[in-house]
């Protein structure tokens, strides 16, 4: 698969009570974000330091992005296993979202060099 890496921007993810509603500044942010609300959470993926977190239940940060370039048909299936498999088996933990297009997964920075190295290993390419 083809891949890109989105890592100029640092990224925090939150959890916030899931009556939380969407803040007026995350409409102002241009660059990737998503928000998700189940009966139990809200969560929301943003570039660090772009929201306020002050009403945010849990906060982790230091994530980048991977993307698969590209738009994939609801027919395929195993695509987010032929990344997230070799990943797991060389201990680097995904945070994965979907999107209507494509599939996006968020690593830690700390793991960059490896999990790229591992992707490219499987035979993926990074564009």
């Amino acid at each position: 698969m083809q891949l890109k890496l989105l890592d100029k921007l640092n990224y925090t993810i939150m959890k916030f009570p899931a009556h939380t509603e969407i803040p007026t500044s995350f409409h102002e942010i241009k660059a990737f974000k998503s928000i998700t609300y189940t009966e139990d959470e809200c969560s929301i993926v943003v570039p660090s330091g772009t929201l306020e977190t002050n009403q945010a239940l849990s906060i982790d940060t230091d994530w980048l992005i991977i993307q698969i370039v590209g738009e994939l048909d609801f027919s395929l299936v195993g695509i987010l296993t032929q990344l997230a498999n070799p990943l797991a088996e060389n201990q680097i933990s995904i945070f994965a979202l979907s999107t209507y297009n494509t599939d996006y997964l968020l690593i830690k920075n700390k793991d960059k060099e490896k999990a790229t190295q591992v992707l490219r290993d499987c035979g993926h390419t990074f564009h």
